[in-house]
């Protein structure tokens, strides 16, 4: 079993007793006093915010219950992990394309089809599931082998480059919406350069707000576009409930939309390896145990009505930064982002961000996406000239950016899950020829 239990839990029990450690580097099983354990936690909340709330935006879903979720599968996580992997669960960018092309969504208000995606959301949840149970029962290897640092990189630039034509129709409405648009990206841009502390780690909510307060000022104040309307927020109340939605399942939208799971696989792969490296100690006994958990957080938050999850490697990123990796961070994290699920004048104000705001956003968001790809295949040292790596991903890249769709009777794959399939099975061939052909 790849998750046998480890020494530090038979001597401590299912959970660490973390004991108390007040600076240098602070491990998992430690913990800060508790007043630096919530100032720490909130730094959190804040690092994947900007991420949990515009992916929702760019579905349709509604923000409250994705950000709810968010928390209710951070909690979901840590307990199955037996709180000894440091990981907030936000809303996955990996789901866009396809609950966009599944449900043919606008890009502006609710989903009209939102109960449609979420039931292939649920899908991919399960796939995932079962993925996870394979891994715990033999080892990772063959997920390694399956997706090797070509093929990942490839599905992840494909998928960056066919969500850009939605990024790019969301800043074109007209001139007034393409500059703010850009100059949201500038504002983005120049934070992540330039700012200091850990303002440079959020660039992408500063973005928003410089974006959204640029928008006010020309647009309500000197009238070169639409003006933001503020009454819905000013009568949504502090407190009250989410508006939960139940799935359906559709075959076709399941067929879609499940092939992410390979995607949410991969990301929680290099996660788990990410954090191992920085703590100095190899979590991949807890491998099998965070993909089962991530796919239960995925199908408990799309039965209710939010977005698919995955592990963040905007936290990851601040916990390089602070060298703190107590889980009790991200158990405190996700109560609070519970209850801002449970703040419709929160969700009203992120409903206020203008369209050509988050036109912006999209641009820089799947863009990195794209560009993500070639840090894994640089950080992977990975050979180009081997033809089948080329081929790979010359293939995958283009079907994903041109959405290349296979029919098959009443199921049709969309350029995602053609290229995530593709690279897969390509690459397997073109590596099995190589090596007969060498014999």
């Amino acid at each position: 079993m790849a998750t046998a239990t480890g020494s530090d839990e038979q001597t401590q029990g299912y959970f660490p007793h973390w004991k108390l450690k007040s600076s240098g580097v602070i491990m998992p099983e430690e913990r800060l006093p508790w007043g630096q354990t919530v100032v720490s936690g909130l730094q959190h909340c804040v690092a994947m915010s900007g991420s949990t709330i515009i992916a929702p935006l760019l579905m349709g879903f509604d923000p409250n219950v994705a950000v709810l979720f968010s928390g209710v599968g951070t909690l979901i996580f840590f307990v199955i992990v037996a709180g000894r992997v440091p990981s907030y669960l936000g809303s996955s960018f990996a789901f866009i394309a396809v609950v966009i092309a599944a449900t043919g969504y606008a890009g502006q208000g609710p989903n009209p089809n939102l109960s449609v995606a979420l039931g292939g959301i649920v899908g991919a949840g399960v796939l995932y599931g079962l993925i996870s149970l394979v891994v715990m029962w033999s080892g990772v290897g063959w997920v390694e082998r399956l997706l090797p640092p070509a093929v990942t990189g490839a599905v992840v630039a494909a998928i960056g480059l066919n969500l850009a034509p939605v990024a790019v129709k969301a800043v074109s409405a007209g001139a007034f919406d393409t500059w703010i648009g850009l100059a949201t990206v500038l504002i983005i841009g120049v934070v992540a350069v330039a700012a200091p502390g850990l303002w440079r780690r959020l660039p992408i909510i500063v973005g928003a707000i410089g974006g959204y307060l640029l928008y006010l000022l020309f647009a309500n104040g000197l009238g070169f576009g639409k003006s933001i309307d503020f009454a819905p927020l000013s009568a949504a109340p502090w407190f009250g409930l989410p508006s939960f939605t139940a799935p359906t399942f559709q075959a076709d939208a399941i067929f879609l939309i499940a092939p992410v799971a390979v995607i949410l696989v991969a990301e929680n792969l290099g996660h788990i390896k990410a954090v191992g490296a920085m703590t100095g100690r190899s979590l991949d006994r807890y491998l099998g145990r965070a993909l089962f958990a991530d796919s239960l957080a995925t199908i408990v938050a799309a039965s209710g009505g939010g977005t698919g999850v995955t592990t963040y490697a905007e936290n990851i990123g601040v916990m390089a930064a602070t060298k703190v990796y107590s889980t009790l961070l991200f158990a405190f994290a996700a109560i609070v982002s519970i209850l801002l699920g449970f703040s419709p004048k929160f969700g009203a104000l992120i409903l206020s961000i203008p369209g050509p705001v988050i036109g912006g956003l999209s641009i820089v968001l799947f863009g990195l996406i794209a560009a993500m790809a070639g840090r894994i295949w640089v950080e992977n040292k990975v050979d180009f000239a081997d033809p089948a790596n080329l081929i790979t991903v010359a293939v995958a890249l283009t079907a994903g950016a041109g959405d290349l769709t296979l029919k098959f009777g009443a199921f049709t794959i969309g350029g995602i899950g053609t290229a995530t399939f593709g690279a897969i099975i390509l690459y397997q061939i073109l590596t099995l020829t190589r090596a007969r052909h060498a014999d």
